[in-house]
């Protein structure tokens, strides 16, 4: 397979763009050709064969600009096998038990026919700006919760079903 996938993510404090490169990593674990970039850097989609798209949540919504690139793609989304993947509780959670997206991921999923959604774990920690981001943190909630090795295989099973559907149109 020639073509590329596009992970696009978007991320305030750089922990979900952390896992969007580990989601690229995984990809091209398998032979695929992969571009991870920040969503509100990507213009157009023509490139791309797939998209595996990413937000951090904050208060069950995704972060602005995976938010607009969503919008902005929605025409082209829709042609391309998609994926998502959240990045959020700053608890166990995540790695404990299946975490459904928020109401407005998963209305945006099914509008853009994804394939799946995943939540992983996120992380917040002092380095984070902004006054509510201070708040969590000092009140003790701030933390790593992300499980990289998940990530990982997650972005594999993504790969060999993105691999699967090529080799059933070739």
């Amino acid at each position: 397979m020639t073509s590329t996938a596009l992970v696009a993510y978007g991320s305030t404090y750089g922990s979900t763009a952390e896992l969007a490169r580990t989601v690229g990593d995984g990809l091209r674990k398998t032979g695929l050709l992969v571009e991870v970039r920040s969503a509100d850097v990507v213009r157009d989609l023509t490139p791309y064969s797939a998209v595996v798209l990413g937000g951090a949540l904050y208060s069950g919504r995704w972060q602005r600009d995976a938010r607009r690139f969503a919008r902005r793609h929605r025409r082209a989304l829709v042609r391309l096998p998609l994926w998502l993947f959240s990045s959020g509780p700053l608890d166990s959670s995540a790695a404990e038990r299946d975490i459904p997206p928020p109401p407005s991921v998963r209305r945006l999923a099914h509008r853009l026919h994804a394939r799946g959604h995943v939540t992983f774990g996120g992380s917040l920690d002092e380095r984070a700006d902004g006054w509510v981001a201070r708040k969590i943190v000092a009140s003790g909630k701030g933390g790593d919760f992300r499980d990289f090795e998940v990530v990982a295989a997650w972005a594999e099973s993504v790969a060999r079903e993105l691999l699967s559907l090529t080799s059933r149109i070739d």
